[in-house]
């Protein structure tokens, strides 16, 4: 898994939206960086019903869900954006110190139309 993309800003308690790219190509739209009381959180995608409650559109396991906030919360946490052409670069003086060549933290800041925000 890697962020594919990530719109950085201040909308109310929301602070990020961005998207993921799985290891089989597939890119999940709509995952959130929220601000709640006891700190920020990965909120997933989710859709509103007729009742206008949201529920989740992408389920995940506990195990899977915390690997996602670890990956999110390195890219929202980065100073620098990185491109697509940055795949094998180190993310930072930090990862580099450490001799991490991940990708999976890589960010694309890309302008986020009306229809990428899932309310």
């Amino acid at each position: 898994m890697k962020i594919a993309r990530m719109n950085k800003g201040s909308w109310g308690k929301l602070r990020a939206f961005f998207d993921l790219k799985t290891s089989d190509g597939f890119i999940i739209k709509g995952f959130k960086i929220v601000e709640g009381i006891n700190g920020l959180f990965v909120g997933m995608p989710s859709t509103q019903n007729k009742e206008g409650e949201y529920y989740d559109s992408v389920l995940a396991d506990k195990e899977l869900r915390d690997e996602l906030e670890k990956i999110a919360m390195r890219a929202y946490g980065q100073d620098s954006v990185l491109n697509d052409n940055s795949e094998d670069k180190p993310l930072s003086e930090e990862a580099e110190m450490e001799g991490s060549t991940s990708s999976a933290e890589e960010v694309k800041n890309e302008e986020f139309s009306d229809d990428d925000i899932p309310f």
